[in-house]
């Protein structure tokens, strides 16, 4: 169903978390990303926030692909509480955060 890797995700919240969401470096990881990963990593934090359900991801996915106006890395970064977010939305999807952080660690 998440076609963007778990470590991908955690990276960027340990980007966020240390304080990088407006820096260089956050912004050109997920300008890396491929547009499919891009769309991915929105909906997860939309799930995380509260915008839609886990088990409404399809329709966040659609609305994330169908409904972009500006960089996915400028919308994200422009987020309150980005990390917390990503870290909601793959806990909701059933994803261990724990396991994904030591394991990028």
């Amino acid at each position: 169903m998440i076609e963007i890797s778990p470590s991908k995700v955690v990276h960027i919240i340990f980007q966020a978390r240390e304080g990088h969401s407006s820096s260089a470096e956050l912004s050109a990881f997920i300008d890396n990303l491929n547009v499919d990963e891009q769309d991915h990593l929105t909906a997860i934090a939309w799930v995380g926030r509260g915008s839609f359900e886990a088990e409404d991801y399809a329709e966040a996915l659609a609305t994330a692909q169908s409904e972009k106006t500006v960089p996915t890395a400028d919308y994200l970064m422009g987020m309150p509480h980005l990390a917390e977010n990503l870290e909601a939305g793959l806990d909701a999807m059933g994803i261990d955060v724990d396991g994904e952080e030591e394991d990028l660690l």
